[in-house]
């Protein structure tokens, strides 16, 4: 059974439109919206289990250039 989340990413100024159709391009990342709220954006994501999970947000996510800060919630339900 494969693993879900959602992430909630924080980026530099003037960047969030930039950054999520990057992280669209991401294996994985089913969707990525830039967002009004205390987050820039919020991407939806699945991966075949924590482990996983965990290497596509570090390498996947987090590299992206403009990236800052995320939050990762995975989906319990």
């Amino acid at each position: 059974m494969s693993v879900k989340a959602f992430i909630l990413i924080d980026t530099s100024p003037g960047k969030a439109k930039d950054v999520a159709q990057r992280l669209r391009q991401v294996p994985g990342v089913s969707a990525a919206h830039a967002v009004t709220g205390p987050h820039d954006i919020i991407a939806v994501v699945e991966a075949p289990d924590v482990s996983a999970l965990g290497e596509m947000v570090v390498q996947g996510v987090q590299s992206v250039a403009g990236v800052n800060r995320s939050l990762t919630s995975i989906v319990a339900d």
